[in-house]
């Protein structure tokens, strides 16, 4: 660790994107690491939609604080909670015990299906070791990131990502991976149909939670995605669109099943989205192909997983599905970025209040 860089206090901003899940992850083997049942397989989306996450380590502050979207957060539990054991790792291999500050703003809506939590997690690994001065790789910064949020591991790397589900109880050996890069198979687009900004009544966490504990049906989830992420994985490699289609838009069903099958019931989805579903079916059964794959995350919204040719299309399909607010069409993004200093979300008024609070 450069301890210079506490000393100077100095803030260190990263932007980087949430991604789309192909393949779903929903279950952890281990609550406190964050090891999945099953691996999944993701996009990485471009920074039109993004994440800026400010931090900075002071020996000066008296407590760790954390603000998302310019609101002070609780940080003694929920997803605030787990950003912090992701500090906790990186101190411990920086061997300080200097307080952060972290300062976090989305420019989506947040806890809304949209993966915020990854984004934010995954630039928030990524400023951090750059504040404390660590050299990390991109798979030591995909198992940190999974600490803090398991999809955050995913939006480390650029492109079309795996997370490996691992084996090892100490979770070594689950980390993400690029499959290939952005520009490999650059006609993918993600067109999301914005149904809902309204926060979700479960948050994943709970979730995953409750349907591990009392879901029949996920005896045997994770072995079906585990299979599916193989299929989306070929398919991707060989540009099969009509086999990721397909694939994607099974997973999305099997995952929202064993949410329902959930006891009790979990139900992200709502009449929009179900409209949604089979006017994708209506527009591949008129095309006589999949030209489009619906895939939704814990939350209302529509991801449509199509081609540049096809987007158009897509878009027409959509257009007049009452509830439908807002439309963004998406193309492939890389991993987090380091911003400069004259980013930075810390202001003057922010530290003087930690400072005045010390004294």
């Amino acid at each position: 660790m450069n301890k210079e860089r506490i000393r100077e206090e100095a803030s260190y901003t990263a932007r980087g994107q949430p991604n789309i899940a192909f393949v779903k992850y929903w279950g952890k083997r281990d609550e406190r690491l964050i090891l999945p049942y099953n691996s999944s397989v993701s996009m990485t989306l471009d920074p039109s939609i993004n994440t800026t996450t400010s931090v900075m380590f002071s020996e000066k502050f008296k407590e760790d604080t954390l603000y998302i979207n310019r609101d002070r957060q609780d940080i003694s539990g929920g997803e605030a909670k787990e950003r912090f054991a992701l500090i906790n790792t990186l101190r411990e291999l920086a061997h300080t015990d200097a307080k952060a500050l972290i300062v976090s703003e989305n420019n989506f809506p947040t806890a809304s299906g949209l993966a915020s939590s990854a984004s934010g997690i995954a630039t928030l690994a990524y400023a951090a070791a750059e504040a404390l001065g660590l050299e990390l790789s991109e798979k030591e910064l995909s198992i940190i990131a999974r600490q803090g949020s398991g999809s955050a591991c995913r939006s480390i790397l650029g492109g079309i990502v795996v997370w490996h589900r691992g084996e090892k109880p100490d979770g070594s050996d689950s980390f993400a991976e690029q499959v290939v890069n952005e520009g490999y198979w650059e006609e993918l687009r993600d067109v999301v149909a914005i149904v809902s900004t309204d926060k979700k009544r479960v948050s994943s966490r709970a979730g995953m939670k409750q349907t591990v504990a009392t879901s029949l049906l996920y005896r045997i989830r994770p072995q079906i995605a585990e299979e599916y992420a193989g299929v989306a994985i070929d398919a991707v490699k060989n540009k099969d669109f009509g086999r990721l289609a397909e694939t994607i838009m099974r997973d999305s069903s099997n995952m929202h099943a064993v949410m329902l099958d959930t006891y009790p019931p979990i139900v992200y989805l709502n009449d929009v989205s179900v409209r949604v579903m089979y006017a994708i079916y209506e527009l591949n059964k008129a095309e006589g192909r999949n030209v489009a794959a619906y895939t939704f995350d814990a939350g209302a919204n529509a991801h449509i997983i199509t081609l540049e040719k096809d987007a158009e299309r897509v878009e027409e399909a959509l257009d007049g599905i009452e509830g439908i607010s807002r439309i963004l069409k998406l193309h492939q993004g890389g991993g987090p970025v380091l911003l400069g200093s004259e980013k930075s979300l810390i202001s003057n008024e922010i530290l003087d209040s930690l400072y005045q609070a010390r004294s």
